[in-house]
């Protein structure tokens, strides 16, 4: 920490990763004190405050987000990582829940930061994550010595080519809840106001995520931003039917007070069958060229592309018989080409039987990440001087 009078500067990392944007700030430059600490880091971001103006945050949850890093606690790995969901109106940082976004920024950021020696082609980034207790590796692309920036690869909802980062999730299943299927069934139902009853998929992978069809819910899953985000009565039957997934799959209980900014837990996703749509950049997306529809909403809101976790899940979802994206996915295969708000996205997972529940083996899809900046973020020292 820096101290200029009235302010302290702490050093921090803005990375992009994937469609994510966030900060990435060791531990060893925060208070030890959790409570301070969290403290530190809303007034970094500038929350709660939906518009964050007064910080580093972006005013939405895909650029609120936080990653703290530090030396491996385990010897199979070259740093940790534990994510952070900083809310946009409340003075809380959610901490049961992963970005599998961001960890392509932690990966690139630990190979440029020296927490692993660089092997061409590919760097192994071995990162240990606090938040599900499991290792995920980081593909890094190294030439002639030095990390490879420049590349061919895009994703939807990312200006540009770079370089592609594959992150690899094995033993993904049963990442918060223990079970791949939570509550043992490929499919349950929830009841919203009026007594009507909605069949939901819960599948825990990377994150546990409640699948519901667009058409249960009366869209038809090719949807943009301003079709759901602007329409208060269905995002009040989305959250009731999240909250009713989260208590099944026990990451709810039943008598506390719950919304989008204090449960990010579980996520809920629109699944539909493949069709033909245009996304938020104008562009046609054919239903022969994916396999499945998907809306990702988080915090409130429908992601303006989708989140890796979701991806994953669905992509394990797809392959195991009976739920609902089994149902309405086109191709049985372990990859799944998903249509999202800003285009597609490619994901693929490997499923086992067990005789109790599913094993997802491995999940995988390909990131990119890019440092935005480095330097120090400023808070008022009254901040620190509030734990005295």
């Amino acid at each position: 920490m820096y101290g200029f009078g009235q302010v302290v500067g702490i050093p921090a990392v803005m990375m992009r990763g994937g469609t994510s944007k966030g900060l990435i700030l060791r531990t060893c430059d925060l208070p030890s004190d959790r409570a301070l600490r969290d403290q530190v880091i809303l007034r970094m971001f500038g929350s709660p405050d939906s518009n964050q103006i007064d910080g580093l945050g972006g005013g939405s949850s895909l650029t609120s987000k936080l990653a703290l890093v530090g030396p491996p606690s385990i010897p199979e790995a070259h740093i940790d990582y534990t994510f952070g969901q900083v809310s946009l109106d409340k003075n809380v940082i959610d901490y049961k829940v992963t970005c599998g976004n961001l960890t392509a920024a932690v990966g690139l950021y630990a190979a440029e930061e020296g927490y692993v020696a660089l092997t061409e082609p590919i760097t192994e980034v071995r990162i240990y994550n606090t938040n599900i207790d499991k290792l995920i590796i980081a593909e890094i692309p190294v030439e002639n010595g030095a990390i490879q920036y420049e590349g061919r690869f895009s994703i939807a909802g990312v200006p540009g080519e770079s370089s592609k980062i594959m992150l690899n999730f094995p033993d993904a299943g049963g990442t918060f809840t223990g079970k791949t299927l939570p509550t043992g069934n490929a499919v349950d139902a929830v009841q919203v106001s009026g007594g009507r009853r909605i069949e939901i998929s819960i599948v825990d992978c990377v994150n546990t995520i409640v699948f519901v069809h667009a058409r249960d819910v009366g869209l038809a899953g090719t949807e943009l931003r301003e079709g759901i985000n602007g329409n208060a009565a269905l995002l009040d039957t989305l959250e009731q039917v999240r909250v009713g997934g989260g208590i099944l799959a026990g990451l709810i209980r039943p008598d506390e007070p719950v919304g989008p900014g204090t449960h990010s837990l579980p996520k809920l996703v629109l699944v539909a069958e493949p069709a033909d749509y245009v996304t938020s950049a104008h562009e046609m997306i054919r239903a022969a060229d994916i396999d499945i529809l998907s809306r990702y909403i988080s915090m409130g809101g429908l992601h303006k592309a989708h989140a890796v976790g979701g991806a994953l899940a669905l992509a394990a979802a797809c392959q195991i018989p009976g739920t609902i994206p089994n149902r309405l996915a086109a191709s049985s295969g372990s990859a799944v080409r998903i249509g999202h708000p800003s285009g597609t996205m490619y994901a693929e997972a490997a499923v086992a039987r067990t005789a109790s529940d599913w094993l997802v083996t491995r999940a995988a899809c390909g990131r990119t990440a890019r440092r935005l900046m480095a330097g120090d973020a400023y808070i008022p020292a009254a901040v620190l001087a509030s734990a005295t």
